[in-house]
């Protein structure tokens, strides 16, 4: 006869779950992802077709172009800076892409979406180098390039818009084919999310972009490179936005000087609104991504309901206020448990 010899299960065991189980019920992302699903489901109750083939796709086509600019917005907002000019940045870059097709037909596919990439990579360097080597506030700087892209673009297309039937039908596509349900455009936007959540978690650079929004002045002093850090969150931001500006020309039926107009307030607010602290230092990617999915979905539900759009845009108010309302009462919650541990230490 054997006897057991091991050990039974501690109390240390069982705190060590519930303080595991604790930190994952205050994940940001959590309160996010439980109000999308019960949006989802009080919507389908209301309107069965919300959720049917067809709405599904439109739900994530949608959110589509808002999830790869938020993803981009929250490593800016991370370093505790902002870029107010993503929507000026996109416009400019669909209208490119427009330009690119009629002026260059049969010009590869793959090429384009390079190009796109490179105008918003350099588009948001220029951001990033007037916020380092100016030491001006991001908020005034990117609002100043807000209405310096979208002049650009206002005097570069002038009147001139480009429609669908200006781009190859392949191109289209992207927003209408399919991959296990999913549009094809769509699982583009998953693939950055993953890359850009990978990068931000797991490697000294992205990590460090977190130092900065902490404490900068202490980053600096940990012998971390600031300026450098906070240049590549915005090129980053940009080369996302010359993404998302490629996909938007195959999304939508025509792309012009006005392309992309107030974009920019929708991306912070999901960026927000997905736990992403607007004081800098917290916040993940994929938190952003969920928060965009949550907007763009709020939009489409109170629609299907046939809600007015001034309380669509009054509950995604309402909505930012009360993500920095929890954000400020966290960080007070954790700088006097910081406080007491201290006072304990001595």
């Amino acid at each position: 006869m054997t006897l057991d010899t091991s050990p039974p299960a501690t109390s240390e065991t069982t705190t060590r779950r519930a303080n595991g189980f604790a930190a994952v019920l205050r994940l940001r992302e959590i309160p996010v992802t439980l109000a999308l699903i019960a949006l989802v489901t009080l919507t389908y109750m209301a309107n069965p077709l919300f959720l049917s083939q067809q709405g599904v796709k439109d739900l994530l086509l949608n959110a589509t172009i808002v999830i790869i600019l938020s993803v981009g917005q929250a490593m800016v907002i991370v370093t505790r800076n902002v870029d107010l000019s993503i929507g000026s940045i996109l416009g400019i870059v669909a209208f490119s892409t427009g330009t690119l097709f009629v002026t260059f037909p049969g010009i590869p596919i793959v090429l384009v979406f390079l190009a796109g990439m490179a105008l918003g990579a350099l588009l948001g360097s220029i951001n990033g180098c007037l916020v380092t080597v100016a030491k001006v506030p991001s908020l005034v700087i990117t609002l100043g390039t807000l209405y310096i892209y979208r002049g650009l673009n206002n005097a570069w297309a002038g009147g001139t818009q480009y429609f669908a039937g200006d781009r190859p039908d392949s191109f289209g596509a992207l927003s209408v084919d399919t991959i296990a349900g999913f549009p094809v455009i769509t699982l583009i936007a998953i693939v950055v999310v993953i890359i850009v959540a990978i990068f931000m978690a797991s490697t000294r650079p992205g990590r460090d972009l977190y130092a900065i929004g902490s404490d900068p002045e202490a980053a600096k002093l940990f012998g971390i490179p600031v300026t450098r850090r906070v240049l590549l969150a915005f090129l980053s931001n940009g080369v996302l936005a010359g993404l998302a500006g490629v996909l938007y020309a195959s999304r939508f039926n025509s792309v012009g000087a006005t392309t992309g107009t107030g974009l920019e307030f929708d991306i912070i607010a999901a960026a927000v609104v997905g736990g992403v602290a607007i004081f800098g230092g917290s916040g993940t990617v994929i938190g952003a991504a969920i928060g965009a999915l949550l907007l763009t979905t709020i939009t489409s539900a109170l629609t299907a309901i046939r809600v007015d759009k001034f309380w669509q845009q009054a509950i995604v108010g309402l909505l930012i206020l009360a993500a920095i309302v929890i954000d400020r009462i966290a960080r007070i919650r954790t700088a006097k448990k910081l406080r007491l541990s201290e006072a304990r230490d001595v």
